[in-house]
């Protein structure tokens, strides 16, 4: 029973853009390991880009940068 745990920032995924993923990562998971989609779990985790650093510094603060 695989489980999987995908996190991205929260700053505009579509609806359609996560159900692609969890049918991606599913599919994937089918054809590589020969596990049943049945019984595969995904999860999305969305976080504010305040939450989510990287180098000492929060993707809010180095996006706002690179514009």
């Amino acid at each position: 029973m695989p489980f999987v745990n995908i996190r991205i920032t929260r700053d505009g995924a579509t609806a359609e853009q996560k159900k692609a993923l969890i049918e991606g990562v599913t599919q994937l998971l089918v054809d590589t390991l020969n596990k049943n989609p049945a019984t595969t779990t995904v999860i999305i985790d969305e976080v504010d880009t305040d939450n989510w650093g990287l180098g000492g510094r929060t993707v809010t603060d180095l996006r706002s940068e690179a514009k």
